[in-house]
């Protein structure tokens, strides 16, 4: 990893609070993900499980963790096991984790090699009631491959048929949606290496440019602030290419009078930020361009100042998409007659703004969590509204990350610039 070493007490709390969630005489397993192959002897770059990541800290392959608050043996109520290093894999991929230094990591004083995890397990496991188990739940998830999390499940139902089974997940989501200090200081450094690439932009984008060279700026911006890159795949969309919500081709030519949509984004200690701007390739925007923008940024300004304690996330879109039905007809993109005749399930705004405007952020860039539990403090949110209009070639969505306090929203990219006006400005220069 490229990132300064994290306080373990984030994890040590982590576990904490996970433990205490857990029914009595339970046992909770654990497994990092694995190194995914490409083709011949090659392989992809590795990203540790986010759940595993987010009790231990320990950010490389073959991990597993177990926790049994009940154990009978103070030793086994946490257990961590690491891949066993030596010379040859210090000189082939880089020395893993030691015992020791697996423990600074993640605060946890039982450390053993990955291949003593059977044995161990088979110690302990019978005396347990619960065993729970960890899957990827997530509302949008899509997965086709079988991950490591599911081949250890298996092997784990297998093995031991007659134990009671539950689901971390149901306490990971709710647990992961509200950050701690640590979590808010790692997102916003993630905001922070954001905005230097973001800046770093606007002094090199004009007519000619193409969008896999933006690309390339941004990598080189992100890397040398020790992030691993993009939190996520980037979308650098000229022109029309704005209008389609999840273009990641980034290989066409920005044209003069044309506007980039940027949704680029660094991660940082494997946590994401979620950045989108829109700037004019010849460094002004045309009044019909800026009038979106505008139109825009007033529902953005609106939104984020609603994501307070105590408001849930259906209520808030309900309350967007009226704002944003508003700046469509001032726009003269749709009329009071298609919004009294519009599908209730499929509002007449959804023609030019068909996503929806927050989501939660953290580990993942579309993190877990309960989009129907009531706003609280701790939890961070994006906010992005857009327009997208196809017969103008014009699409422009603009998204900063939000934590929700007990005094307000607090925008964790308030120092990127945003205003069209200030864009201009700084391209000028």
């Amino acid at each position: 990893m490229k990132y300064t070493p994290i306080d373990p007490a984030l994890f040590i709390e982590n576990r904490k609070r996970f433990a205490a969630s857990l029914k009595p005489n339970s046992i909770a397993l654990f497994v990092s993900n694995d190194i995914m192959p490409t083709n011949a002897d090659g392989s992809m770059g590795f990203v540790q499980n986010s759940d595993l990541f987010y009790l231990t800290g320990v950010d490389q392959e073959e991990t597993f963790l177990v926790i049994y608050p009940d154990a009978k043996t103070n030793s086994h109520k946490e257990v961590l096991f690491v891949r066993e290093t030596n010379e040859t894999i210090a000189i082939w991929e880089g020395a893993k984790l030691n015992m020791t230094e697996a423990t600074k990591v993640s605060g946890i004083k039982t450390v053993m090699w990955s291949s003593n995890f059977e044995s161990f397990l088979k110690s302990v496991i019978f005396q347990a009631e619960n065993i729970y188990l960890n899957s990827n739940e997530h509302s949008r998830r899509h997965i086709d491959t079988e991950t490591a999390e599911m081949r250890f499940n298996k092997g784990i139902m297998s093995k031991f048929p007659l134990h009671k089974y539950e689901r971390s997940a149901l306490i990971m989501h709710k647990l992961r949606a509200i950050k701690s200090k640590h979590e808010v200081d790692l997102i916003q450094q993630a905001c922070n290496i954001t905005e230097k690439g973001f800046r770093r932009l606007l002094g090199f984008v004009k007519p000619g440019v193409m969008e896999y060279e933006i690309e390339a700026e941004l990598v080189h911006e992100f890397v040398r602030n020790r992030s691993r890159g993009f939190a996520y795949g980037p979308i650098i969309a000229s022109g029309f290419n704005a209008c389609v919500l999840h273009y990641v081709d980034n290989n066409k030519e920005c044209q003069a009078g044309d506007v980039i949509l940027l949704d680029v984004a660094a991660e940082y200690g494997n946590y994401a930020s979620d950045l989108t701007r829109c700037v004019p390739v010849s460094g002004k925007f045309t009044p019909r361009q800026k009038q979106v923008y505008n139109a825009v940024l007033r529902v953005m300004k609106a939104a984020t100042a609603m994501l307070t304690v105590g408001n849930t996330i259906p209520e808030y879109h309900k309350a967007v998409g009226k704002l944003m039905e508003k700046e469509l007809v001032g726009l003269g993109l749709i009329t009071e007659d298609d919004i009294k005749n519009q599908n209730p399930e499929w509002p007449a705004y959804k023609k030019y703004f068909m996503h929806g405007t927050s989501h939660f952020l953290g580990l993942d860039v579309h993190d877990v969590g309960d989009f129907n539990r009531k706003l609280e403090a701790g939890m961070v949110f994006t906010c992005e509204p857009g327009i997208y209009i196809r017969e103008e070639n014009l699409g422009i969505r603009l998204e900063n990350d939000i934590l929700v306090t007990e005094n307000g929203p607090v925008d964790l990219m308030k120092n990127i610039p945003l205003e069209a006006d200030e864009i201009e400005a700084l391209m000028a220069k």
